[in-house]
Formats: C-alpha cells, sequence, structure tokens
C-alpha cells in the first residue's frame, strides 16, 4: 500500500530512491544525531541501501512500517523523516519517530508530521495505541509527543546507548480514544 498525505503546510509520502542524499545530509548534522543511538551513516552507499529498504516497503505483502520523506510542497524541499513502525497485529500498535532538519524545528513541523501520523494509525490503520520514546535530555522531541497528546507514561532507565554512556528514555502513548476524543474537543 503506498502512503501519501497532505497536512496543512506538508505532504508526507513513501521515500523515493532519489532522497538518499538529503537523509544523508540530515544524518550527518550532529544536532540531529546527538540523541539517535544508530549513529552517523557509515556512508553514502549505507544511506542509499537504507533508502532503497523503504522505497521497497510499500511492496511488502504485509506492510509493517511506513518509513516516510516530510517535504514542504512549496518548494520540494526534504524537511525530515518519519516512521510508524507496526507490530504484532494482534496488539494493534506501532512506534512512531521522526527527525528533521534543524531549521524546521520548534515552527510545529514535527508536530504537524506527527498529527498527520497519528490520524492515518487511528484512521486507515484502526491501531489502538501508538507509542513513541527519547531520551529524557531531548527537551525539543518530547515536547513534540505532548503537543501531539501523547502521554508520558514512563522512564526506561539507561536503554539508550549514546555520547559514550547510557540514558534514560521518556516513553510516551496515545491510544486511538485519547486520539479521537481531543479531535473533536
Amino acid at each position: 500500500m503506498h502512503f501519501h498525505l497532505n497536512t496543512q503546510r506538508l505532504v508526507l509520502r513513501d521515500f523515493l530512491p532519489g532522497d538518499w542524499p538529503a537523509l544523508h545530509a540530515l544524518y550527518l548534522l550532529p544536532e540531529t544525531v546527538r540523541y539517535n543511538p544508530s549513529g552517523y551513516p557509515e556512508n553514502e552507499a549505507a544511506t542509499r541501501q537504507l533508502v532503497n529498504s523503504w522505497v521497497a516497503q510499500p511492496e511488502a505483502a504485509r506492510r509493517g512500517d511506513y518509513t516516510i520523506a516530510i517535504i514542504d510542497p512549496s518548494d520540494q524541499r526534504f524537511v525530515g523523516v518519519i516512521s510508524l513502525d507496526l507490530g504484532e497485529d494482534k496488539y494493534a500498535r506501532a512506534e512512531v519517530w521522526y527527525k528533521l532538519f534543524p531549521k524546521y524545528w520548534g515552527k510545529g513541523y514535527a508536530t504537524e508530521a506527527l498529527m498527520g501520523m497519528l490520524t492515518f494509525a487511528f484512521g486507515q490503520l484502526r491501531l489502538h495505541r501508538v507509542e513513541c520514546g527519547c531520551s529524557i535530555h531531548n527537551t525539543g522531541s518530547y515536547k513534540v509527543m505532548e503537543k501531539a497528546g501523547m502521554t508520558r507514561e514512563g522512564i526506561k532507565r539507561k536503554v539508550l546507548p549514546l555520547e559514550d554512556e547510557w540514558h534514560d528514555a521518556y516513553i510516551y502513548g496515545i491510544l486511538a480514544e485519547e486520539f479521537i476524543s481531543q479531535r473533536t474537543t
């Protein structure tokens, strides 16, 4: 199943093979990998391979992940990436993560993209729950989750290997009925 969603200021769409240079540039910025346990890409070939795996997602017999390019439709610029990774069907849940170029931080783009993915998750996919987590030091990321209506549910201690030490992570979640209730009030 192919993915394409328009929000107020963004287009969320499946990755295309030509998106790899922009993703590579995003992943090379120290401020965007600071809280990412995956760190920097090994090289351009590794980024191309990653993008190719994301390009193939719509062709899967059962699509388990929606790793999506965030595009500014006014100039077709690559803003970032957001992903909804599905769990087992019986649990009807997914985990979401995102990464945007710093020039788009603090302007509501990440919240808008997250709201778009939550709308898709609880609408078309009919999920019960969506989760997200981040380092307790990643204030920008957890504020995005809170603005999208997610609830901080706890802390996983020393779970993220970052900057040569282990970081605690906040765990956030939102249920379908909470999201729908927030949208109707």
